[in-house]
């Protein structure tokens, strides 16, 4: 987690690091290498407002961190990493994921995007009736399922879909399906499409998806339901007689909620879910079909006014009560555009952006063939090529330039081979003059999309900036995973070395063991107060005093320091039962069974935050040596003026 977060962090604060270095003030040189002032001016103002801690945001502060990261590039090239296969094959990688967002039609996308929003705030609900089909069936296979869909469809329009779903459906190659409420990207575009544009009521014509042929009965459509702020309070299900203790104890703490006691003090008291506790339960906004529970997603959805409670229930996290907060509309279409683009541009929709793509390239670049090529391919073929086990001929010219896009020589090579690692996508027999046509156009669509992308960084002023940040990213976390990661969490005795002359930095402090009793009435944790002191345990405390289906005391029992959840920060740490405080609208008193003193944790016990330390005092040292390795001289006069400018916008 660490690592990532850390070249997260300089892969934005580092972006666009090449600029032209001609005419350039120098800034300052890393062993006589120049680094440019406007490169640092750039930079420092894209990611001023990113900046979270005040210090960087001073130019001498943020300038130290600079000169540190190009001390680290210098000495990752200077050690060969940008060499290594591993780092090269993770790089292209990269590149190539990036060039994506690059290789686009930009109309096209906009289109979909405006399309994606529209379905997004209208969902439909749909049942459906999948027949399972290879993409190699033949035309015979094709036709047979094609029509009994047709024969389906009337029967939905005459039985109704439960009766065909019932006598139809056996998960294997027939699959009837109620799917509920969706919106765009739920379900392949393809499917999507069909959905979105067959009337409520009415049963789609047989259609084709990836997964075999459909038809669609459009059951509904409504708005979309928009955006939830809710909290919850979740007790996490136990290993050991989970049903008896989690359960328990959330109806507990439903019955405390229905007898009046506020929901954030509740959930700060005794929910488990520790990324919200502290907000009183409260979790991210969000929408349909964002969270990973749909069980606590429709429970979510199904509160109607703000303030309401839902009953316990159960998910594969847990028992939760939801409170809600807030409901919002679906977020404007400008709000929403730029996560749309890239969801268009992964979804299967993409396609047809691919194919507007490709119309442009050419009429963007030249393309120049060869008529006699093709009907030399269509000579060497042969029946084996309808098997898998067509090769080409022992005499075939290879050298020979078939097609020339822009200024890239493509030769009858590059294309027997493409026909060669082809041949088993063909499914059908066709003639052969068809089949070399229609593999050249496929062959010339993919041949222009990567000469654009090859030719990327020539063409496009952003892309070459990001794809240097890849490179000089992926380059700094090689590094800094062989220096300093994996050295602070492999090297033993360093660490335990470490440990012994800083134990003081890693103490427990004073905790108690202790049964913490919560009620909301004064009173109640009085009769508690009691009943502890007469040596009564929490078990036959709550079976005298909750009774009637309702609950009016709640302990938590364990090992407990003074920040925790539900102790008071006044309670005083003494041996027996504790005096009464008041804490989160609530009332408490403890038993203290015992006292632990402040003491030094063993080092398993720190042993994570010891790695980290350590990590950042050997990245301190490290860094002082590679100063002495590579020599950094700072041009005092540019750096004035690069404060003046910054000071004037």
């Amino acid at each position: 987690m660490f690592r990532c977060f850390y070249v997260l962090v300089f892969f934005t604060f580092f972006i666009n690091l090449q600029a032209q270095k001609t005419n350039k003030d120098v800034l300052f040189t890393v062993a006589k290498e120049p680094v440019y002032s406007e490169e640092f001016i750039r930079i420092f103002n894209k990611n001023l407002d990113l900046v979270k801690d005040e210090s960087q945001k001073d130019v001498d502060s943020y300038l130290k961190l600079f000169v540190n990261y190009k001390l680290k590039i210098k000495e990752a090239q200077a050690k060969g990493l940008d060499t290594m296969p591993t780092y090269l094959r993770e790089f292209e990688s990269y590149k190539k994921q990036l060039a994506k967002n690059y290789l686009t039609d930009t109309k096209v996308t906009e289109a979909l995007v405006e399309e994606a929003y529209h379905r997004l705030s209208n969902e439909v609900k749909a049942s459906h009736i999948l027949i399972r089909l290879d993409e190699g069936a033949s035309p015979q296979d094709t036709l047979e399922v094609y029509n009994e869909l047709l024969k389906l469809k009337e029967r939905i329009e005459n039985e109704g879909y439960a009766q065909v779903q019932k006598d139809v459906h056996d998960g294997k190659k027939v699959y009837a399906e109620n799917l509920g409420y969706f919106s765009a990207f739920k379900m392949v575009y393809d499917f999507e499409n069909v959905a979105y544009t067959t009337k409520v009521g009415e049963v789609s014509m047989p259609f084709k998806t990836q997964f075999g042929y459909h038809i669609v009965m459009v059951e509904d459509e409504r708005d979309s339901r928009g955006e939830l702020k809710v909290a919850h309070i979740m007790v996490a299900n136990k290993r050991d007689d989970k049903q008896q203790n989690s359960k328990t104890r959330i109806q507990e703490i439903y019955k405390k909620i229905n007898q009046g006691e506020a929901f954030s003090s509740l959930a700060k008291q005794f929910s488990e879910d520790k990324s919200s506790v502290e907000k009183g339960g409260e979790l991210v906004a969000f929408s349909g079909g964002e969270l990973s529970s749909s069980e606590f997603e429709e429970v979510a959805f199904s509160l109607e006014k703000e303030g309401q409670v839902s009953k316990p229930f159960e998910t594969g996290f847990g028992w939760h009560i939801i409170k809600l907060i807030k409901k919002t509309e679906l977020a404007s279409f400008d709000a929403m555009k730029p996560e749309l683009e890239g969801r268009v541009k992964r979804d299967s929709r993409s396609k047809l952006i691919n194919t507007s793509l490709v119309n442009n390239l050419k009429e963007r670049y030249s393309i120049k063939g060869n008529p006699e090529g093709l009907r030399y391919f269509e000579t060497i073929l042969n029946e084996g090529y309808f098997l898998g086990n067509w090769s080409l001929p022992q005499d075939f010219t290879s050298n020979k330039i078939l097609v020339v896009i822009a200024n890239k020589e493509l030769t009858y090579k590059d294309f027997g081979d493409y026909l060669f690692e082809n041949q088993r996508r063909v499914s059908t027999k066709k003639a052969f003059d068809i089949l070399v046509s229609e593999n050249y156009e496929d062959f010339i669509n993919a041949n222009l999309i990567q000469y654009q992308e090859e030719n990327l960084e020539n063409e496009n002023e952003d892309f070459s900036h990001i794809v240097t940040e890849y490179r000089d990213g992926l380059l700094l976390f090689d590094l800094m995973e062989k220096e300093i990661w994996n050295a602070s969490q492999t090297d033993s005795v360093a660490l335990k070395s470490y440990y012994k002359t800083h134990k003081n930095n890693y103490i427990w402090n004073q905790r108690i063991d202790a049964d913490v009793a919560s009620a909301s009435k004064k009173r109640t944790i009085k009769t508690v107060k009691e009943m502890l002191g007469n040596g009564q345990s929490p078990e036959s405390i709550k079976e005298a005093l909750n009774k009637n289906d309702k609950v009016y005391v709640i302990f938590t029992s364990g090992i407990m320091e003074k920040d925790h959840q539900a102790l008071t920060s006044d309670m005083l740490f003494e041996k027996g039962v504790s005096n009464i405080y008041r804490h989160d609208n609530a009332y408490v008193v403890a038993n203290i069974k015992d006292v632990l003193p402040k003491t030094h944790k063993i080092y398993e016990e720190a042993k994570g935050q010891i790695s980290s330390d350590y990590q950042v005092v050997k990245e301190r040292l490290w860094l002082q040596e590679l100063e002495q390795k590579f020599p950094v001289h700072i041009n005092s006069a540019v750096l004035a003026k690069v404060k003046a400018n910054l000071k004037t916008k």
